[in-house]
């Protein structure tokens, strides 16, 4: 997937090599923000514990965590090409990495118990919170795979 900017030819358009990073981070930021404006919009719709539990917000904080865990390191640290001092070195990136993504993909996997559990399987006539939750979580989820690998580290450097 890091490469998916280079399989599109539009080079009378935009030069895409220069321009990677840029839409890159904007495309995730757009879709981290699209994904707490839903469940802004769900929780402003919903203010009563009856209609959304607030204790559902922890799976989009959780997931925004994991959001910074996956993109605190870079591709290098993990393959070892720029990162070899500290505590761990190459192990604890590869670690801190890994824990990053069992986050993001429990809050999503959380997110759509939420849904199932709580709102569809209960037969609640309000079932929009439920989709708001995951929602969010997956296009934060999303969002952070754009930011780690739509990015290339060459242009870095």
């Amino acid at each position: 997937m890091s490469g998916f900017l280079e399989g599109l030819r539009c080079s009378e358009c935009i030069d895409w090599g220069e321009k990677r990073n840029t839409i890159a981070s904007i495309a995730a930021g757009v879709l981290f923000f699209t994904g707490w404006w839903i469940i802004i919009d769900a929780a402003v719709i919903y203010p009563t514990m009856e209609e959304f539990n607030h204790s559902y917000h922890a799976c989009g904080v959780i997931a925004t965590i994991a959001f910074l865990m996956i993109n605190a390191v870079s591709n290098g640290q993990v393959r070892g090409d720029s990162y070899s001092e500290g505590c761990l070195g190459q192990t604890g990136a590869r670690i801190w990495l890994f824990i990053g993504f069992m986050l993001a993909f429990g809050s999503l996997i959380a997110s759509m118990w939420i849904l199932f559990g709580g709102y569809v399987a209960k037969e609640k006539p309000i079932v929009y919170p439920g989709i708001a939750v995951f929602f969010q979580n997956a296009f934060i989820f999303f969002g952070g795979l754009v930011f780690k690998f739509g990015r290339t580290e060459d242009l870095w450097q």
